[in-house]
């Protein structure tokens, strides 16, 4: 008999929604009664302000979706009947809900016997005319983070399904595959793999080869190998100076004993190969493999602009990244360095570090760009503290 009880803290349910959006079974354990002690109730806590993050940005995805498709349109104008055909019955009433709320980027014209339309606000076209200039400096990043992408995987070699399945987080623009690849011949080329097109690495580059994790490292000096060789007093928040350590943030009302951190130490201490080399040279049981895959997920998450993708999207790259069968439980078991949300229309993971509460940290030139029409309704998530990603 299976037993499932809702836990006050956590933001799912272990045992229902995360296991099936990562295709997993078996985390809700069996016990008869009697033969064994009930099973410790255990508890994932949430961290309210990655939650919120999911709950600002619906509103400013609706308004940048809306904004691209009067773009697309011939004179920058989107009739409103014909809104239904571009985003489907049920989402038109949030876009049209939009639409009036935010007069300062939305004009409604029309009437005296012509269709009534959206265009952008003069303010709006003012911001919107920079974006071809933002677009430009993105460039070098995109190239930069789409060879890393194919660096990572186990051949070089990525479907373009899966590609552009995360396609929007990484930044790539819609139809990357025929505007943006044939630019770079240097670095990329589709070919035809198992019936399906896929992008293939040109060129090894060994300098790309160094996680996002490293160069912060090297920043701080913390991958000389001889940092952390003495023995310290363990720190209460899981963090240790070291080459192989990661970033730990711990959630609020997580108390880890002195037993754990110890664990955490050892962990923290542990080598481990490159996320870059091939996962097929490594025993997946092997304790430094498995380090590594918590390296290939924090890398991959890095390489997005929001430092996040859904459960969904990590999924689909399984085979590529040679991830383990049991995805949430290794991300759950890292809950230091990984948080994973419900809030939204599908699970989310994301990637602690990136964020001082609701705020990204790092934020590159598209996503500035965004904040500026943010500005135009009120809101301001650029704050001062923000940097520029390169």
């Amino acid at each position: 008999m299976f037993r499932v009880k809702p836990l006050a803290d956590v933001p799912f349910q272990l045992g229902l929604i995360s296991v099936q959006n990562f295709g997993l079974t078996g985390v809700v354990k069996k016990w008869k009664s009697g033969l064994a002690k009930r099973p410790k109730k255990k508890i994932y806590h949430r961290v309210h302000e990655l939650d919120r993050v999911m709950d600002l940005r619906k509103k400013p995805a609706l308004i940048l979706q809306l904004k691209s498709i009067i773009e697309a349109q011939k004179h920058q104008q989107l009739l409103l009947r014909d809104l239904e055909k571009h985003v489907g019955f049920v989402q038109k009433w949030n876009y049209l809900s939009v639409i009036e709320k935010y007069p300062p980027i939305f004009h409604v014209g029309g009437g005296a016997g012509a269709p009534p339309f959206v265009a952008l606000s003069e303010k709006a076209r003012k911001i919107a005319s920079e974006e071809s200039e933002v677009r430009t400096k993105m460039e070098v990043i995109l190239v930069k983070n789409l060879r890393k992408l194919l660096m990572l995987s186990v051949d070089c070699c990525l479907p373009l399904e899966k590609i552009e399945f995360i396609g929007s987080e990484m930044g790539l623009p819609h139809g990357f595959a025929k505007t943006f690849v044939p630019k770079y011949p240097e670095f990329f080329s589709v070919k035809s793999k198992n019936g399906r097109d896929c992008l293939l690495l040109e060129r090894w580059d060994s300098s790309l080869a160094v996680t996002s994790r490293e160069k912060k490292l090297a920043e701080t000096g913390f991958m000389d190998p001889k940092v952390g060789e003495k023995s310290i007093k363990i720190s209460k928040d899981g963090n240790f100076p070291g080459p192989f350590a990661f970033k730990i943030n711990f959630p609020v009302g997580f108390r880890p004993n002195v037993g754990y951190l110890s664990a955490v130490e050892k962990w923290q201490r542990m080598e481990f190969p490159s996320p870059y080399l091939n996962a097929r040279r490594f025993d997946p049981v092997d304790p430094k493999s498995q380090k590594r895959v918590v390296a290939v997920l924090h890398e991959l998450l890095s390489l997005t602009m929001e430092k996040r993708l859904s459960s969904a999207q990590l999924d689909a790259f399984h085979f590529e990244f040679m991830l383990p069968s049991k995805l949430i439980l290794c991300l759950i078991k890292h809950h230091g360095i990984f948080y994973i949300t419900n809030k939204g229309a599908r699970s989310s993971v994301f990637l602690k570090e990136a964020y001082d509460g609701c705020n990204l940290v790092d934020k590159n030139p598209l996503l500035l760009f965004h904040d500026r029409f943010l500005e135009l309704i009120g809101r301001k998530d650029a704050s001062p503290g923000n940097k520029l990603t390169s």
